[in-house]
């Protein structure tokens, strides 16, 4: 017999979320992902001036507001035919990667390790050391973290002048140019910030990290060390992680940290069941409303417009369905080091496919690849040119700007008309992994994670349903925004 259960709302996610689950036999068979907040910054953007933009964005969120004003940021640019200053790009690389950062670390050490800390886990051999260490609220690794993260963030002092919600990100580049002596604080924050991660999340030197290559080279480095990322792969081990969260969807990656020639991060998509790699074309992202609460519009975000319909007899989530080529495409760290070759991630995909594990894995693996790009930046800074550059911008136009934030792939669509804003589309990271189904019925890539999680006789409180959404992340008030 099928019966449907709520699980919701959840505790330490970004906003809001509830998920509606059919089980028979104590298992998921079908799940149903709702984003029942309603913001409207798309409607609120309409008919401002361009540049309010900037100010407006960034309050989408608290955690990913570098990313929202670096999407504004790119839209105008594109829109506006700016080229920033090199400074400029090179600030905005060091403030966006330490909130990314920031975020990895918050995901892992408050959202994701805490639920290995319930009782649920009591007879398990290593419940006592990680409920000591993760317990929510109570647990010592929180203690350590925080510090280490506030640390990180003073960047954004030195940058942009304060977090969230600075102004300092300009289609030209930043506003905060520093000085000798600021660049030599920038580079102890972020020798700081490769302490803690070698002395405390991975145990062992940033270079050694990043050369381990195979899943068999993970297993053999993790024996016997006593950091956090090896007890969390032991854990993986033992309650079989691998198993929780498996979907084989396409996975999509905009980019990340532009460079002079490259982004350190590769754009592009991965099939991850064969590996192969293809081009990424923003022509074929798509946004379906068939079970959003959104009166029907353009499939092309540029062309769409965001009506509320909130008694839509279909709708069951605030949430849209982007698609890319018509379907569902899962995006995070994992999709950006797969995306770019990051060898250990491949190799993972190879042996597990995307799951619980190797979205935990990618995301701290991108923590280390992100202390050492930082370094380069800061040492990068030409201090005797301009952060920001301040030619004509046009007025008319339209522009698409694409960054990856923590949680995935960011998208801003913009129409100007005489410097005012005629059309604004955004399109999160959650939006792409919560989403609901589309026209055709086809579920989006959590409702697809979901079917097949064991929940035996625990229902809503199995912490099972907990693993598998929290790997992914989530920032529902981005989702909704």
């Amino acid at each position: 017999m099928t019966r449907r259960i709520t699980v919701g709302p959840f505790n330490r996610v970004e906003g809001d979320l509830e998920v509606r689950l059919d089980l028979a036999d104590g298992v998921v068979r079908s799940a149903e992902v709702t984003a029942p907040l309603y913001r409207g910054f798309e409607q609120i953007l309409r008919g401002r001036s361009a540049m309010d933009a900037l100010t407006l964005v960034p309050r989408i969120c608290g955690i990913c507001s570098v990313s929202q004003s670096m999407a504004a940021v790119a839209a105008l640019r594109a829109a506006g035919g700016v080229r920033p200053a090199r400074n400029g790009v090179l600030a905005a690389n060091l403030a966006h990667a330490a909130e990314n950062a920031a975020d990895h670390l918050t995901h892992f050490y408050l959202f994701f390790m805490p639920d290995f800390a319930r009782d649920a886990y009591a007879a398990r051999r290593w419940h006592p050391e990680i409920a000591a260490r993760f317990k929510a609220v109570q647990g010592r690794a929180a203690q350590a973290m925080l510090p280490a993260r506030a640390r990180l963030l003073q960047i954004m002092g030195l940058l942009a002048g304060k977090w969230p919600h600075s102004l300092a990100f300009q289609p030209g580049g930043t506003t905060c140019a520093i000085d000798l002596g600021e660049r030599v604080q920038l580079l102890s924050i972020i020798g700081d910030f490769r302490d803690f991660l070698e002395r405390t999340v991975f145990g062992d030197n940033l270079d050694n990290v990043l050369a381990i290559d195979s899943v068999a080279g993970l297993e053999a480095w993790r024996d016997g060390r006593g950091s956090d990322f090896a007890g969390f792969l032991g854990i993986a081990d033992d309650l079989a992680l691998h198993q929780l969260g498996r979907i084989a969807l396409p996975l999509m990656s905009f980019g990340a940290y532009q460079g002079e020639d490259a982004a350190l991060f590769a754009a592009g998509v991965l099939d991850p069941s064969s590996a192969e790699r293809t081009s990424f074309d923003p022509a074929a992202i798509t946004e379906d409303v068939a079970h959003a609460w959104m009166r029907e519009t353009s499939l092309l975000p540029m062309e769409a417009d965001t009506d509320p319909d909130a008694d839509k007899p279909a709708g069951y989530s605030w949430c849209k369905a982007p698609r890319l080529a018509g379907g569902p495409a899962e995006v995070g760290a994992l999709a950006r080091q797969a995306v770019d070759g990051d060898p250990l991630i491949r190799d993972c995909l190879a042996r597990f496919g995307p799951c619980v594990t190797t979205r935990v894995v990618a995301r701290l693996r991108e923590t280390a690849r992100l202390a050492l790009a930082m370094h380069q930046w800061a040492r990068q800074l030409d201090l005797a040119e301009p952060f920001l550059e301040r030619g004509e911008r046009g007025c008319d136009g339209t522009g698409i700007g694409l960054v990856e934030a923590a949680r995935g792939s960011l998208g801003h669509w913009i129409e100007l008309r005489g410097d005012s804003i005629r059309r604004y589309q955004i399109i999160a990271p959650t939006s792409w992994n919560f989403s609901p189904r589309d026209r055709d019925g086809v579920p989006g890539p959590l409702e697809q994670a979901l079917v097949g999680t064991p929940v035996g006789d625990a229902g809503a409180r199995a912490v099972t349903i907990q693993h598998v959404v929290r790997s992914f992340d989530p920032c529902m008030v981005c989702t909704a925004h």
